[in-house]
């Protein structure tokens, strides 16, 4: 054994008396002190993006909600404090219950009807058949639109005289005169809800096709040996292993669809009487049509508190029922 005085050791020692270990120990300090400062050079960008085109714009919405921000605070810049007023004569319009009812009806009309038809093309495509592949691409076009192209595309479909829906449906004798899609108010909310179904599908499609993907086949084949077949298959393997992608497809789709804007505003503009007037529009109605920023903003921060809201409560119920198994 090797003294610890060595003269080898003692060769390798430096000149104040300290170990090598000791002399050592500083460097990794500094090489891990320039990794610190590589990660957050990489990470600076992303953060100066979030902050600066979202945080700001969160944070300057709910500062003007509590302002009297009109229109000519842009030419005198004064904006004076006025606490809950905007929120406290947002909420008590008349219009704001229509909208909120709207709203749910809506959203859960829409988020029903794309999860249903979304889900069921997805079992479908699941089977390989010719042209699945263009069938499934093809499918993707209306997600691929822009949203105020396929509203004005739609209102020409819809239109009451001379709309391609009213002449097939009268052609074939179904109905005897030209139905007011968008220009009455008991259908009008009932045709924006089909044209955001439309437009949905894709994205579940997309969302729950990948998600089928991901389940193997000998599990099916291992429930077909148990008589799993049909129907219990779909119940105790499909749908339990499709749990965590059904809850993001829900979820992602209540958000998007609570806050929809262009759709509206393309084919009805929140009318015939607000029939179609939810908070996104009423929002929207506040700031630009009657140029007061401060109510639309305190309406605005009501929809986000909503989204956020049901967010937090579904995602609680998911991980309940998952814990439970």
């Amino acid at each position: 054994m090797t003294s610890l005085d060595s003269p080898a050791l003692a060769a390798t020692r430096p000149a104040d008396g300290r170990s090598p270990a000791a002399v050592s120990r500083p460097r990794r300090r500094g090489r891990s002190g320039d990794g610190a400062l590589v990660r957050y050079a990489f990470i600076a960008p992303a953060v100066l993006y979030l902050l600066l085109f979202y945080g700001y714009p969160i944070v300057k919405n709910v500062v003007m909600s509590f302002q009297a921000y009109d229109f000519s605070t842009f030419f005198n810049g004064r904006a004076p404090f006025v606490g809950l007023d905007n929120y406290a004569s947002a909420l008590s319009n008349p219009i704001f219950l229509k909208a909120l009812a709207n709203t749910g009806l809506f959203t859960v009309g829409s988020i029903i009807g794309q999860f249903i038809i979304g889900l069921g093309l997805s079992l479908y495509f699941r089977r390989h058949f010719p042209l699945s592949g263009v069938l499934r691409s093809l499918l993707l076009l209306p997600w691929l639109l822009p949203m105020i192209v396929s509203a004005a595309v739609w209102r020409w479909i819809l239109e009451q005289d001379n709309g391609v829906l009213n002449r097939v449906l009268e052609g074939t004798g179904l109905i005897s005169e030209p139905i007011g899609w968008l220009t009455s108010s008991d259908t009008a909310l009932v045709a924006v809800i089909m044209v955001n179904i439309w437009l949905g599908i894709p994205f579940n499609v997309a969302l729950l096709y990948s998600g089928l993907q991901a389940i193997p086949e000998e599990l099916y084949e291992a429930g077909q040996l148990d008589g799993a077949t049909g129907w219990k298959s779909f119940r105790h393997i499909t749908l339990p292993l499709l749990r965590p992608v059904v809850s993001v497809v829900l979820l992602l789709g209540v958000i998007y669809t609570i806050k929809v804007l262009d759709l509206i505003i393309g084919l009805t503009g929140g009318g015939p009487a607000n029939a179609t007037q939810t908070l996104a529009t009423r929002s929207y109605e506040l700031s630009f049509l009657e140029f007061d920023f401060g109510q639309g903003a305190a309406l605005s921060n009501v929809l986000i508190l909503i989204a956020l809201l049901f967010s937090v409560v579904y995602l609680r119920a998911n991980a309940r029922a998952a814990k439970n198994g």
